[in-house]
């Protein structure tokens, strides 16, 4: 059992409390012994700055870069994303909106992505991007801001894995379209029996995610460097056989119609259609904080960690860009395509491009690297709710902030899985489920960036000097340009896609997003001020990061 957050001691004292990471790896049980059973001289870098912060190692710390970058790159998952998600994209305001929003997107969240690493660099906890807003804003609003941004990314990523869920479960059950199987009611999400249908498959699906949440820490890297093999594999198979196919069949689409071409299929007016599209665009390069939600279990932490943020990003966007350009020109006319009627279309355009033997192919290698890159975000999820759990901000925090002798934190996985499962049951009563989920699970994460962006503006834009992702002259445009960007894609992802809205057509990631905030406020109200974040540790913290990096090793 995790304690709650201990006062921070005085540096002499704080560094012999935390063994070094060689200590850890070879007997586990040293990570909860007490203090003074160390010397200073055996710990490293990573546990002394953790050691500053308060807190001691409980998580095994055996990542470098690789897993760093796979961890956000796998979690957003351009492939799938993009794949996934293009309908909303032409829907929203048609090919040319689609293509525009994701090169916007790419350029503006590589700006996010740029303040969260510098923040990353100089706080590297997996507590993250709670942990950021709350020390953003300062002494006097930390504890408020913490408590709320902690449960809104909790829901963000425990919900963005049960949207992943249904996205999958379409993929498998769109064959039913491509075979002509006669289903009762049919294959259409306004069909109550077929919504049951999915929502089952997405039940299964979610249970093999979080079972291989169960598994060693060391075959983590394995899954992380072989998902990120299967996606250059799906990519490259779509980058070359779909072109051939499709030139072969139905044709490419003209540039006119790629770069030029309109469409509202949203029933909203002119100008938001439009923006809309950016639910689309934003889709696959939002998730880049997971490498900080793994940051205790990386070496070099600081450096490691916001790199992962900022590299993961930036190749993440540019791929997703290119898979777009990809999917308009290879996509069949407009009027085909909406005259497609299985929940994930993708699959229909495959096997009319492709075959049908050979869609199949290619819907098992879509569904296998949904389901792994799943596991890897539920990975970095499980990370994030461990650390909110031992900082005492949830229900049931010590049981929640458990971990495992070889440090995984097994109970904040099955959390996960309660709630994913709890969550998949929103697909039975509504037909727009999907969008929902989708919204859901960005909304609260959108917030946090925004927050973050508002918070080191104001309050803190001087401060964490110590960070080695510094942004220099560019950091006050640059949290300007971060606020003003999210709360924009917070507006489109809160708005009904459908128009005009109805009881079947709201927006539930609204709901959920309040859900989440008055959460927040009443375990704020309700949590004792000396039980989380004293204002002692918001201070020696603000302290510690007030220095350049290399202060310390001048005054040696």
């Amino acid at each position: 059992m995790t304690p709650i957050l201990p006062k921070l001691q005085s540096p002499d004292k704080t560094e012999s409390t935390f063994h070094s990471s060689q200590a850890h790896e070879k007997d586990p049980s040293l990570r909860a012994q007490p203090a003074g059973t160390s010397s200073a001289s055996s710990i490293d870098d990573d546990e002394q700055q953790m050691a500053a912060f308060g807190y001691k190692s409980q998580l095994a710390r055996r990542w470098h870069s690789v897993e760093s970058f796979a961890v956000s790159f796998c979690a957003m998952n351009f492939i799938g994303a993009t794949r996934g998600t293009i309908f909303l994209g032409v829907l929203a305001g048609g090919p040319a909106a689609a293509w525009s929003s994701a090169l916007i997107s790419w350029i503006f969240m590589g700006v996010t992505a740029a303040v969260l690493a510098e923040i990353c660099s100089a706080l590297p906890l997996s507590g993250s991007i709670y942990i950021w807003a709350a020390e953003a804003a300062g002494p006097k609003h930390a504890r408020l801001v913490g408590f709320v941004v902690a449960w809104w990314a909790c829901t963000a990523w425990m919900t963005s894995v049960g949207s992943s869920m249904q996205g999958i479960a379409y993929y498998i059950l769109s064959q039913l379209v491509v075979w002509e199987v006669d289903f009762p009611g049919g294959v259409d999400i306004n069909n109550v029996k077929f919504r049951v249908v999915v929502w089952a498959v997405s039940e299964v699906l979610l249970i093999m995610v979080v079972a291989l949440n169960y598994l060693p820490p060391k075959a983590y890297s394995r899954v992380f460097k072989f998902s990120m093999c299967l996606m250059l594999l799906d990519f490259v198979l779509c980058t070359i056989w779909l072109p051939i196919r499709v030139h072969q069949t139905y044709g490419f689409r003209t540039p006119q119609e790629v770069f030029t071409g309109q469409y509202n299929g949203t029933g909203a007016p002119a100008g938001w259609n439009w923006m809309l599209s950016f639910l689309y665009g934003t889709s696959s390069v939002v998730g880049f904080d997971a490498s900080g939600h793994v940051a205790e279990e990386l070496k070099n932490a600081s450096t490691v960690a916001a790199r992962g943020i900022l590299l993961s990003q930036l190749v993440t966007g540019g791929c997703a860009f290119a898979a777009t350009i990809l999917w308009l020109f290879c996509t069949p006319p407009l009027e085909v395509w909406f005259d497609f009627y299985a929940p994930q279309p993708f699959v229909q355009i495959y096997a009319l491009a492709l075959g049908k033997g050979p869609s199949v192919f290619m819907t098992i290698l879509a569904v296998i690297g949904l389901i792994l890159n799943a596991s890897i975000a539920t990975v970095a999820a499980s990370r994030l709710v461990f650390a909110v759990a031992r900082d005492g901000v949830l229900p049931f925090s010590s049981w929640v902030g458990t971990v495992t002798q070889d440090g995984r934190p097994k109970n904040a996985v099955t959390v996960m899985y309660c709630f994913g499962a709890i969550l998949l049951c929103t697909i039975l009563p509504s037909n727009v489920a999907f969008t929902s989920l989708v919204s859901a699970g960005g909304i609260p994460t959108i917030a946090a960036y925004a927050l973050i962006a508002f918070c080191r503006l104001v309050f803190t834009s001087t401060s964490f000097k110590n960070t080695r992702f510094g942004l220099g002259i560019f950091a006050r445009p640059f949290y300007l340009i971060a606020f003003l960007w999210n709360g924009v894609v917070f507006a489109v992802y809160a708005s009904p896609f459908s128009f005009p809205t109805s009881g079947k057509t709201f927006n539930y990631a609204s709901v959920i997003f309040g859900g989440a905030t008055l959460f927040g406020i009443l375990t704020w109200w309700l949590t004792p001020a000396e039980a989380w974040l004293p204002r002692k540790r918001i201070d020696k913290i603000e302290e510690e990061t007030e220095h350049g990096p290399n202060e310390e090793s001048h005054k040696a």
